[in-house]
This record gives structure tokens, sequence and C-alpha cells, in this order.
């Protein structure tokens, strides 16, 4: 919106031409949207305090998490808001990325918002089944991999960092890797919201990572340099990733412990997904193994529970899982076990940066 009309003046007004670099744009969207919540953010958390959408603890969790109970929910909803209208300010409106990221993911909020509603309406943690979720989790992951796949330019094929010689051709499967990533991302993320600021903060420093990717696969002359795909028009997607950085950051002042609000299925779901397809987009899906390895492990801590559990006839792995359960119930305070995980996360961002010149 401002960025075309600013561009529209430029022959008038020289000065403008600084809105041409992308730089400067994506410093404006995580400002604005970062903005945003500060400003607004207080009256957001009364309207959810007033309507009590409210947390609801699952009786099986952690005896320290009661007192969490009562606590609004659905921050999601504002940091999208803030990071979607940041981008109507000063992302390309002509570019199909930016609203392939928007569109996908408001579907997956839309699939968090069900869940949450559920549990606010019933008021008891119920909300869809897991299959349910997963379904419909499926259904928009294919969907955008099918759009990926006929894109027209679009690479189907999956590069190793580390191994140039080493480059696959999926094909049509394509479509179904691409679901995969989204499906597993989310949902990931949607296990690792468990304690205050614990989903956020390595979402903020994942995105991060992939702003710089997404920067570098969109200019041609850094892409041949790094010797990585590039890909026209992903630099926009650095601005949605600035925008959702900016509004995540601005979530955190309020969801720092103890938090005054948590992000709901409707943010986590949302935001992971967002960080999939970034991913899929620049061509570095394989790496955000290593950049959302924080993710995986909560995610695997599950698995291996489950499967443990059934396999030793009764036995347990982890105290609880996902994994922060188990510090929790060892003992560690929960800011602790916060701060370390977000040390990981940046750790895990960083060596995923490095696979930048591992060509």
């Amino acid at each position: 919106m401002l960025y075309k009309i600013f561009l529209s003046l430029t022959n008038d007004l020289s000065f403008l031409n600084v809105f041409r670099y992308i730089t400067f744009r994506i410093i404006l969207a995580s400002m604005t949207s970062m903005l945003l919540w500060f400003v607004f953010g207080p009256k957001f958390i009364a309207i959810i305090r007033a309507f009590q959408v409210r947390q609801y603890i699952r009786e099986e969790g952690p005896a320290s998490h009661k007192k969490k109970a009562g606590t609004p929910t659905m921050g999601g909803l504002m940091v999208l808001a803030t990071a979607f209208f940041a981008c109507l300010l000063w992302a390309d409106p002509a570019s199909r990325a930016v609203w392939l990221m928007w569109i996908v993911t408001f579907a997956y909020a839309l699939i968090g918002f069900q869940d949450d509603l559920l549990k606010v309406l019933r008021k008891r943690n119920l909300g869809l089944s897991g299959r349910q979720k997963l379904a419909a989790q499926v259904i928009v992951g294919l969907l955008a991999g099918l759009y990926l796949y006929l894109a027209p330019g679009f690479d189907p094929t999956l590069t190793f960092p580390g191994l140039k010689s080493l480059v696959i051709n999926l094909g049509p499967f394509y479509v179904v890797f691409a679901s995969l990533v989204l499906v597993s991302t989310s949902s990931a993320v949607n296990l690792t919201d468990g304690l205050d600021g614990l989903a956020i903060g390595p979402l903020i420093m994942a995105a991060g990572t992939y702003m710089v990717f997404a920067y570098c696969a969109g200019n041609s002359v850094i892409a041949s340099y790094l010797q990585i795909s590039g890909v026209p028009g992903a630099s926009e997607v650095a601005v949605v990733l600035a925008a959702l950085i900016g509004a995540g950051l601005g979530f955190l002042w309020f969801n720092t412990y103890p938090a005054s609000i948590f992000l709901g299925d409707v943010g986590s779901l949302s935001l992971g997904a967002a960080l999939g397809l970034a991913a899929l987009i620049v061509k570095q899906e394989l790496v955000l193994i290593l950049v959302g390895g924080l993710f995986v492990i909560e995610a695997l801590s599950v698995i291996f529970q489950v499967a443990f559990f059934k396999t030793s006839g009764g036995r347990r792995l982890f105290r609880m899982s996902p994994l922060h359960h188990h510090f929790e119930l060892k003992g560690w305070p929960e800011p602790k076990i916060i701060i370390r995980f977000w040390i990981i996360a940046i750790i895990l961002g960083l060596a995923g940066l490095s696979t930048l010149k591992l060509r």
C-alpha cells in the first residue's frame, strides 16, 4: 500500500527511493508490527479477558500449571493481525509469494481458531480431535504444495547442504513432501507451546534465520555467490517474516513469564506453518530440521514417549512429554527451562546460517 504510493512519488521526491531497498522495508515491517502490539496489545488482552477467552489446563499436566488456568489466550490473532497490517503497508502487493504466505498462514490459523473456540465453549481443554486437526492440516498442506508445484518456474528438487552433487527431483511427490513439511512444522510448534514464551522465542529466532535465507535467495547476485537456489521474488518473503518477527517480539512483551496472554492454537499452528512455507519457498527445506531443531526435539520426545510406553508395557522414557514438562517435573524453574531452550534455538539458528557456506 504505502510501498507502492511512495514508489509512484520517487520522480518528484527522490528521497523516497529508499523504499526500493528491501532491507529498509524489512526494518519498517518489523517495527510497525511490534509498535502496534505495544499500542493495542493491552486493549486486546482486556477484550479477550472480558469475553472470557481463557486457557483451560489439562488435568494430566504438571500441577504447577494449575495457576495458569484463566489466563487470556488466542493471542495469535493479534500477532497475525499486526503482522498482516505491516505487510499491507510495506510488502509488494503484486508478490504471489506474499499472498501465498498469508493464505496458508490464515488457513492454519482457522484450524487453530476452531480448536481454541471449542475449548472456550466447552470450558475445558477439549477442542478438535487429533484426527480432525491432522486431516485439516494435511488438506491445506497438499493444496499449498500443489500450488507451488504448478507455479511457473518452480523447482521441485531437494538439495542437501554440503553435498553439491546430491540433488533429488521429487516431481509430483513434491506436493506430498510440502504437506509433510507444513504439517510437521505446525504440529511441532504447537507441541512446544507449553510454557510462557517457550514457543514464540525460538520461532522468532528461526524466522530471523529464514529471513536471511529469503533475502539471499531473492538476490540473484548473492544467490549465485553462495551457490544456493535463486528464487525470484523470494525477498518479499523476508518482509513477511520480518513483520512476523516484530509481531512476535511485541507478543513476547506480554507473554514473558508470568504470561498475561498465550498464543493459543490459532497462533502456534499458523506461525509454524508460516515458517515451514518460508522454507519451501526459498528452497531450504532440509535446513529447517536444524534451524527448527528445538521444535523437532519436542515433537520427537512425544513420539518416543508414546512408542516406548506401548512397547515396554507402560514404562515411560521421560517423566512427561513434551520434553519441557520432563524438566519441569525434575524441578527446574520455568524461567530456567525457557531461557535454556532459547539459547539452544539461537545456537541452532546460527548453525543453520552457517550452511550458506557449505556448498
